[in-house]
Order: C-alpha cells, then structure tokens, then sequence
C-alpha cells in the first residue's frame, strides 16, 4: 500500500478481535497441555524442515543442496526444533514438581551469581562436547531469587491475558517463530505477527509448524510492509510490541517521524508508550588476543572469524564487523593471510539483503585500501587498518559482506585486552553480542585479566572462542542487548528473548566452546570430542550434519546419532 489511508484494515481488525477473544483461553491452558502442545509441534516441524530449507535458499541465490544451505538448515528448521526442546525440558521438570533449574546450576562466582545453563542434558553434552553456556545474573542478585523468580508464568505469577504484536525480522528465518514462542510460553500472551517482506515466503511453513495455536485463536500471520506495521503498533487491541530489526525502526514507531519526534525523544513524551521489547543490533566485535598460535590455530580461527562474517552474507544483527587485533602480535599479518586465503577459496554468493550492495559500495568509497576478495569488485570486503576514529564502519551497522580490522596497543595479553575492552565498551555502538578468541594457554597464563575482560566486556552474548550468534540458537539461552538502554537511547534493545529455563535478572550470557577441534584441541589444552562446527562455511559436510541435527532434535531417536557422528567427523 503506498500509504495509511490507502490501507485496508478490515483483515487487521479482524486478527486482532480473535486474538482477544481468545486471550483468556491460552493463560488458562494448563501445563500438560501447553507441553503437549510442544510435543504436537516437534513433528511439523520436521515436516516442514526440507521446504524450509528449499524457499530460503532458492530467495538467497543458491540450491538447496548447496554447500551454503547448512545456515539454512541451522538458522530455521535446528534452531526451532533445538529451542522447541529446550523449553520442554524445563516445562517437563516444572510438571515434575522439580525447581525450573536444577539447583547445583546455581552458584557464586566472584562475587556475582550465574546459572550454568548448558549443556543440560546428556545429548547436549554429547553432540556439542566442550561447548558451554553460563547466564551471569546483575550484580545484587541473589542465588536464593534466582531461584526464586525462574519460571515465574508457571509458578503463581501468570501474566494477565494479552495481545502481542511480534514485527518479523527478513534476514534469519528462527527469529519470528522463536519470538512467537517466547511471547506465548514466558509471558502467556496470544500473539499476531507481522512477516517482514523480506521473508514472507515462509508464512505458510511456520503456519503449519504452528496450526494447533492458529486453530485455537492464539496466534495469527499477516503479511505486509510498513504501513500495516505502523496501523497494528497504534491499534487499541494491541497491549505489547515486539521487534526485531534497526535502532531507527524502534525511534520511528515509538517517537514518530514528523519534526517533533527529536522534541518528543528529549522530553519523554512518547507518541506510543506501549511495553516494548527489541533486538536491534549493532556493530559486534571479534577480539583476538595473542598467544602461542600454531599454524593450524591460525587456520582455524581464519575459518571461525570468515564464517562469522559471510554466514548469510553478513546479514546478521551479530556478524562480526570489526576484527579487534594487536598491533605488535606477529601473528596479526599471519591471522589476515589466512583469513584471505578463506575469503577467497569460498564458493561464490551474493548479497541479497535490501541496500547490501549499497552499503558495501558506501564502504569501499570510504576505504580506497580496501580488498575484494571475490569474483565481483566490491564482494567480500576486508578494509585491512582502520585508523580514523570517525570512521563509519565504527559507527554504523554495514549489515553485508565487510570486515574492518582495528590494530590495538598492547605489548602483552592484559595491556592488549584492557585496550580492546575498553574500545568495544566505549567506541562500538550496540550490545547485543562480542566475541574473544583467546588460547588456552594465554587463558592459563593471564587468567585474571581474561577473567576481567570477560566480565567488562557490555554484551548481552560475549561467546569465548565460539561466535556469539551460537547463543541464538540454542534455546536455554537468554538473547538480547546488555541490560542499561532506554527507549531515549535505545542501543541494541530492551529485553531478553528465548531463554528456556525463564530467568529474570539477566546481564548476559558467556559461551564456551574448545579453541580447537578435536583431536587437536588436546595438544592446544582445549580437549573435546567436537570436530570442525557443522555451521562453519568451510566445513564439507555442514549440511548433512545439520540435517541429521534437525531430525534427531525433533525426534530424540538415539539411531540417529552414528549418522550425525559420521558426518560430523568428516567435514
């Protein structure tokens, strides 16, 4: 529609009358059936998983039986299936009369209380072997109220009926149907989402993933752009909003556009005042610290930082934008020949995202140093020094293919992760997700400095040699900005998603995972029993294991396992 006046509502209305009719009806759904609802769900997902798949690579350029199709089966189909099972597991222990998390899961560390939230069960330990994640509480929390507080929608404290309005993000497929989840199980409100153009092909898959909650009046789809975004973001019968997508989204709905919107942000005075909860991006870190690096090292931490940056061709709200490194390492030329050499041995892909190729040519103008690494000027990016402290790509989320490089002073591993601390705290613009690569025996060597740099570092997902976006898909753990930003300066967002276990008081997630595959990782003093990461752009057979990972997540049959083995152990 070209404009509001021009919209025909009738439909909107009418999505939104069902849901309220319906809202009292899902709080009062008892927990045996909000789990069998769960379980009902696992199977069409399966169902749906190759079409998925399919649609998302035939909008993105390549086939669905190409190499770059393991996002896919990661990003959609695995992470729906893996989040699916993970609230079943805490809603299960909920049923049991058990805490909603385990109670040895909660101690103190350092004076602060986190919850070691996975792995959780015996598949997780065994098919992600080395990888953890541990939920850091704000400071002043108490073991005694995490506790407490988890979980609170099933232990007397449910929320009262409501309508939410979830604004789809376009680039990863999970995101709408996991915010649906969370709305609907930890807040106990029905929900109407809005697909973002972008990907409204998949309507009619997470339709069928979701049939029982459409059939019930819990939760309606619509399509379209901004006009009808705008109508439902004012409509009376909306209580909650939810969004995904950019800082300029957020301002646009909750100050307006007009030329009072600035008077409007200074003063408080919102146009819409209603509960709003975001995840916004930003411009996400990767920070090498230096070490006792082998060649291989340098080569797989090559592939780890590429892949966090072309997995789906940089259109991602935590892709790795800017490599912080040390400036008198002799390993930083070494660590940017390999990660050109990765550049450009991929296969070949494109930019799809609306404005990519725009903002990738703004960036090389700016850059004249810049390096193509790919077949096509202006494809797969890498501006090799960064100086100027105004630089755009310091400020300015690029959302493509670009990788910027910081040099950072620092004659050692502390003086170096001071530096590179305080400049992604005080320099880069977002919270929402970092990443440190750090050897383990620099780890060993400087843990109180590691320690603190884990502990400074404002992110909401700070992933220790595993990219931060890995806490996206999990499912137990929480996803969102740091805690701090208002909607007057709102940052990466407010508020958590995902977050199977329900935690409150949330400042952010720390992810593990081995510095090295096995069986290297037992001479780097990272031993574990994972090979190369299936969703690593250079792994062989990354589809085929996402593929037997989708199906084993939705069906937890153990004969599957040989297969996800033996794929997984020669990619």
């Amino acid at each position: 529609m070209s404009s509001a006046s021009a919209l025909d509502t009738t439909p909107l209305d009418q999505a939104v009358r069902d849901l309220r009719e319906h809202a009292g009806s899902w709080t009062a759904t008892a927990l045996p059936e909000r789990i069998a609802l769960l379980e009902r769900m696992l199977p069409r997902i399966a169902a749906e998983a190759p079409g998925m798949v399919a649609d998302a690579a035939a909008a993105k350029g390549y086939a669905a039986d190409s190499a770059w199709a393991a996002e896919d089966w990661a990003s959609a189909p695995w992470a729906l299936a893996q989040s699916v099972g993970a609230q079943l597991h805490v809603l299960r222990r909920i049923a049991a009369g058990r805490t909603p998390v385990p109670e040895k899961a909660v101690r103190d560390h350092d004076g602060r209380t986190v919850v070691d939230v996975f792995p959780a069960t015996g598949s997780d330990r065994l098919l992600l072997n080395g990888f953890t994640a541990q939920v850091w509480t704000r400071p002043g929390t108490t073991r005694e109220q995490v506790l407490a507080r988890a979980a609170g929608e099933y232990r007397g404290r449910p929320g009262e009926p409501a309508v939410a309005l979830v604004l789809g993000a376009g680039n990863i497929a999970a995101i709408t149907p996991l915010d649906i989840l969370h709305k609907l199980y930890a807040e106990g409100q029905v929900v109407l989402a809005k697909m973002n153009p972008v990907n409204a092909y998949l309507r009619p898959r997470f339709e069928a993933v979701f049939s029982e909650f459409m059939e019930r009046g819990w939760l309606r789809f619509i399509d379209g752009g901004a006009a009808e975004g705008a109508y439902l973001t004012t409509h009376d019968g909306i209580d909650t909003i939810h969004v995904t997508g950019s800082e300029r989204t957020h301002d646009a709905i909750v100050w307006g556009t007009d030329e009072n919107a600035e008077e409007r942000r200074r003063t408080d005075t919102p146009l819409n005042g209603k509960p709003f909860t975001s995840e916004l991006g930003g411009v996400s870190p990767c920070i090498v610290t230096p070490g006792p690096w082998s060649a291989a090292d340098f080569r797989f931490q090559a592939e780890h930082i590429v892949t966090s940056k072309l997995n789906n061709s940089g259109h991602n709200c935590v892709a790795s934008q800017l490599l912080l490194v040390p400036r008198h390492w002799d390993g930083t030329e070494r660590l940017l020949a390999e990660i050109r050499h990765v550049l450009r041995e991929l296969p070949q892909r494109g930019d799809y995202y609306p404005g990519a190729a725009d903002r990738v040519t703004a960036a090389t103008h700016d850059h004249p140093e810049a390096e193509s690494h790919g077949d096509e000027p202006g494809c797969r990016v890498l501006v090799p020094d960064i100086s100027d402290p105004d630089d755009p790509l310091l400020t300015v989320e690029v959302f493509a293919s670009v990788l910027g490089v910081v040099r950072l002073p620092g004659e050692d591993a502390p003086q170096f992760l001071r530096a590179a601390t305080e400049f992604a705290n005080d320099k880069l613009p977002g919270t929402l997700g970092a990443t440190l690569l750090v050897h383990p025996r620099t780890e060993r060597a400087h843990r109180a400095a590691v320690d603190e740099a884990i502990s400074s570092l404002r992110y909401g997902t700070l992933g220790v040699n595993c990219w931060s976006a890995f806490g996206f898909l999990l499912g137990y753990t929480p996803w969102g900005a740091h805690p701090g930003h208002t909607r007057q300066d709102i940052g990466s967002g407010i508020g958590f998603v995902h977050n199977a276990f329900l935690l409150e008081d949330v400042e952010k997630t720390v992810l593990r995972a081995p510095f090295a595959p096995a069986p290297r990782g037992l001479f780097t003093g990272s031993p574990s029993l994972s090979p190369r990461p299936p969703y690593y752009v250079t792994n062989r057979t990354g589809r085929t294991t996402m593929e037997r990972l989708t199906a084993y997540a939705a069906d937890g049959k153990a004969r599957r396992l040989l297969g996800i083995f033996a794929s997984a152990l020669r990619g």
